[in-house]
């Protein structure tokens, strides 16, 4: 059985651009449907994923996801009329009685969230798939499935958490017996996502995209100073439930639209609001730091009183909170729970493949098998790595070499003498972190290569850390954890060993931690390679791993896209498969 998973909402933010004109540029990402995506499952197993903004290169992409369809029906060498089910993300049908009520939700209701919205994109971008094949899952419950149907686990608690799906915040659910049992839940009205996205805003950053800058800025501050304000108006009751009063104060729609109230409260309890270009001063530092133990205790107190409800000792989690390392790490290492498992595709790109699990469930069709690293992307054969070289052969320099030792052999080498090397080989990666297919690769005990690779290369904010891939032999030898601890999605974070924080200067944290990736031979063999052999030149084999791009753009897909992000960045070389490539001036 084929089914196609998607996710996204192509008309949200054009809606909220025609109906509510004047907004900041940053009040429009207040809508549903982001991080579009498309992930194909063949008797009842992923072979195919990647979210739009891949193919469109428009980061956070909504767009109804045809590229990535077009990418998931070749992969899988057939066409969209032989697929058996599309399966959407999200299901806003038991909702539309309430949207009903207001002339301006019912024509949002009808124009983006409705049944006969898709199928009209269905129609243009899929043609020939008829209406009845069309399905919609729930969007918490995509999420879960996500996780449930990735966890290897016949049985554990799965916590879905994120600013909103249809009309909640959280779900939790007991998966068991290749089903999925709600639990618990909690409105969007109360959502510690929702929360953590507005004063994300409050401090200069983009709502819906900016929240693990958050997370990074974390650390620098003094949780101390305003965790006040967020007990007071953070509650966590009993059962696991969680109350923030302040967001059900917008009353009217036009306030609903911006949470206009509650960004008052923030103004005038909090802080002033900071602007994007304004600098980051201990106040803001304070307020993100005070903002993430917020985080940390609620998400605490959720799986903590569920886990106590269930006696489950085994969690899976999904949704966009799920993506902040520093509560995964917490609840890796808070005694909870014996075994912790983030699906790597946490955020909504992941509801596509939750979507197509979730049905492929439901017709008895799927296996559920612990997510190998995530590597569901394109990829590209040599000839069109030397097309793509050809083309730029004027400003390119390149050596091709004979075997993959060899390629391997130069680039440790390389990252050795501290070269910042981008390393691009084999499919693309579904999620938004690069697992050593679209990476970046440097040396992590190079003092200056952080500092460098901020300013020159990923041309972002100083504050944010870089993440380390390890060998996974070695893991517990530089990281705080017990011999053999996978990590292989770097979706956690732990602790730098004390006597090697100052050996690890590029990637330690200046609270100690570290958002670890494990690599090991059944992961990834090629990968696993080239950390040995770095290893075999610095004595420790683990590099600095960040994703190949600049701020603001998508990760690169086409060997294209990898040679034009070379070329405007401050890397020095360029690995294509068996290529090296370097700029002619060099």
């Amino acid at each position: 059985m084929k089914i196609l998973g998607i996710s996204g909402f192509e008309k949200a933010m054009p809606f909220k651009r025609a109906h509510w004109p004047g907004l900041d540029e940053r009040e429009y990402r207040m809508s549903q449907g982001h991080d579009a995506a498309a992930a194909l499952v063949v008797d009842g197993v992923c072979v195919a994923a990647a979210a739009e903004e891949r193919f469109n290169r428009r980061k956070h992409s909504s767009d109804f996801p045809v590229g990535a369809i077009r990418y998931c029906l070749e992969e899988a060498g057939c066409s969209v009329t032989d697929i058996d089910e599309i399966a959407h993300g999200f299901n806003y049908a038991p909702y539309a009685a309430a949207y009903s009520v207001d002339p301006m939700t019912d024509k949002q209701y009808r124009e983006v969230f409705s049944r006969d919205a898709l199928l009209a994109l269905v129609r243009r971008d899929c043609p020939g798939v008829p209406a009845e094949r069309v399905r919609h899952v729930d969007h918490h419950l995509a999420h879960a499935a996500s996780a449930y149907f990735t966890s290897g686990w016949d049985e554990c608690l799965v916590v879905v958490a994120d600013g909103m799906g249809e009309a909640h915040g959280v779900s939790v659910y007991l998966g068991r017996d290749g089903t999925l049992e709600m639990l618990f839940r909690i409105p969007a009205s109360d959502s510690i996502g929702v929360l953590y996205s507005l004063v994300t805003l409050h401090l200069g950053f983009d709502f819906n995209a900016d929240e693990c800058k958050m997370m990074g800025l974390a650390p620098y501050g003094d949780a101390e100073r305003f965790s006040g304000f967020f007990q007071e108006h953070v509650k966590l009751t009993a059962g696991g439930a969680i109350r923030i009063p302040i967001l059900r104060l917008n009353r009217d729609r036009a306030e609903r639209e911006t949470y206009a109230a509650t960004r008052r409260v923030l103004e005038e309890q909090l802080i002033k609001a900071r602007q994007p270009d304004d600098d980051i001063t201990d106040e803001h530092r304070d307020v993100a730091a005070a903002l993430q133990a917020c985080l940390d205790r609620g998400m605490r107190h959720l799986c903590g009183s569920l886990a106590l409800r269930t006696g489950q000792r085994r969690l899976a989690l999904a949704g966009g909170v799920a993506l902040n390392c520093t509560a995964a790490g917490r609840l890796v290492t808070s005694g909870l729970f014996d075994d912790v498992y983030v699906q790597p595709a946490a955020g909504d790109d992941g509801a596509a493949l939750g979507a197509a699990l979730y049905r492929a469930s439901v017709h008895k069709d799927v296996r559920n098998l612990r997510s190998p690293a995530p590597f569901y992307g394109p990829s590209y054969p040599v000839s069109a790595v030397r097309a793509a070289l050809a083309r730029f052969g004027d400003r390119l320099q390149t050596i091709e070499f004979g075997t993959f030792e060899e390629t391997c052999a130069e680039a440790a080498r390389l990252i050795a003498q501290g070269c910042v090397v981008a390393w691009y080989r084999g499919r693309m990666e579904f999620g938004p972190r690069a697992l050593g297919h679209r990476s970046i690769l440097a040396d992590p005990g190079d003092p200056a290569m952080r500092d460098r690779i901020n300013a020159m290369v990923k041309k972002r904010e100083a504050f944010r850390p870089f993440a380390p891939a390890v060998a996974l032999e070695e893991v517990h030898t530089w990281f705080d954890v017990p011999p053999g601890t996978e990590l292989p999605y770097m979706t956690v974070t732990v602790d730098v060993r004390e006597p090697y924080r100052r050996q690890l200067p590029a990637i330690t944290h200046v609270d100690g931690s570290a958002r670890v990736q494990t690599v090991s031979t059944k992961d990834d063999a090629t990968f696993h390679a080239l950390l040995r052999a770095v290893g075999t030149l610095t004595g420790r084999s683990m590099v600095l791993n960040t994703s190949f791009n600049v701020n603001g753009q998508p990760i690169v897909n086409t060997p294209d896209e990898a040679i034009e992000t070379f070329l405007g960045t401050g890397i020095d070389c360029l690995f294509l498969e068996d290529v090296c490539a370097r700029r002619r001036e060099q």
